[in-house]
């Protein structure tokens, strides 16, 4: 458990990250790649022929915000579910590989893991194939990942809620799992998009990006300095439908904006950087938020370190998880302070 008073330095603070348990409750799925060369198109049809020399699996979605956690020293908890298939059978062994723990993953006979297969050649993707279905969990597997939430929750020092609109989480469940970690005075913090974004309410941080917060609020506004007062507009409606402690919104390029429940606004810019892939910098963004959520920092500064690590990660090909000397050493360059 942490400490009664954050830490006030930053080698404290990342030492504190490795005392921490996080709860990630969501949507996991398996991101396959196989990489090869393009020479010729088929005489079958008018695409290229892939001739493959390397194919990998990695962990995605809560799984991918588990190994950030883990990345960062915390204690990842994963409670999820997956397929009895063979997707299902690469993910748990990738868990079990990365030394996390599949004790709070469900698997199901009616649905089956999500897989998101990347065909690369010549540095470029040309086909993305998904297998993966939508709906929502039956009265079984609901049951089942409730029991196993609710054995996990006592551990948690903050719960991550990774919602990719794919079934595992519905508003009844949400609700029920917030209320629990309320109870037990174990913050929360919601990385959602579009299907259940109105159902997180009462959460300790709420972090849509742009498009997100667009989309859950259909609300329509732009980008530019021009239109921040619609843009505050949109988060003050947040506000008013679901009560959350912080909200913290990516802005892409732009940055991040962190409000606290002192309605304090804080606009932090972008760093400069070579960025190479965005792919997987929410999920850095949401785990150490988390993390610092935990430790009781302040908005603006859990805003600032977040922005630092969702920029460093864009630095790397493919979604990878952070590393943590890597952050600790750019946050101290940068002469960030946990007084802020």
């Amino acid at each position: 458990m942490p400490a009664a008073a954050p830490p006030t330095s930053l080698p404290a603070l990342f030492a504190a990250f490795n005392q921490l348990t996080v709860l990630i409750v969501g949507d996991v799925m398996m991101d396959a790649y196989v990489w090869g060369k393009a020479a010729r198109l088929s005489p079958e049809a008018p695409v290229p022929v892939v001739n493959v020399s390397r194919q990998e699996q990695r962990l995605g979605g809560a799984a991918n915000v588990a190994l950030n956690v883990q990345a960062l020293g915390a204690k990842p908890l994963l409670c999820a579910v997956v397929g009895q298939d063979q997707g299902g059978d690469q993910l748990l062994d990738l868990l079990h590989a990365g030394g996390l723990s599949a004790e709070g993953m469900v698997r199901s006979t009616h649905r089956p893991t999500t897989v998101k297969q990347r065909i690369l050649a010549h540095g470029q993707q040309l086909l993305r194939i998904d297998s993966e279905v939508e709906t929502d969990l039956n009265e079984a597997e609901n049951a089942d990942l409730t029991a196993r939430f609710e054995q996990l929750l006592p551990r948690a020092d903050v719960v991550i809620f990774e919602d990719y609109d794919k079934g595992v989480l519905n508003a009844a469940s949400i609700q029920r799992f917030i209320g629990l970690a309320r109870a037990q005075g174990i913050p929360t913090v919601v990385d959602p998009k579009k299907k259940n974004f109105l159902a997180y309410q009462h959460c300790t941080l709420f972090k849509p990006n742009l498009k997100e917060l667009r989309e859950g609020l259909k609300l329509d506004f732009g980008d530019s300095d021009a239109d921040r007062p619609h843009f505050e507009a949109a988060v003050a409606r947040l506000r008013e439908v679901l009560m959350p402690d912080t909200v913290l919104v990516t802005l892409s390029e732009r940055g991040v904006f962190v409000e606290d429940r002192e309605l304090t606004r804080t606009y932090l810019p972008a760093h400069l950087r070579t960025i190479s892939d965005v792919s997987g910098a929410g999920d850095t963004v949401i785990s150490i938020a988390a993390l610092c959520v935990a430790l009781g920092l302040s908005a603006p500064v859990t805003a600032a370190l977040a922005n630092l690590g969702g920029g460093l990660v864009c630095e790397q090909v493919g979604v990878v998880p952070i590393e943590k000397q890597l952050l600790l050493a750019e946050a101290q360059e940068k002469g960030l302070q946990l007084s802020r």
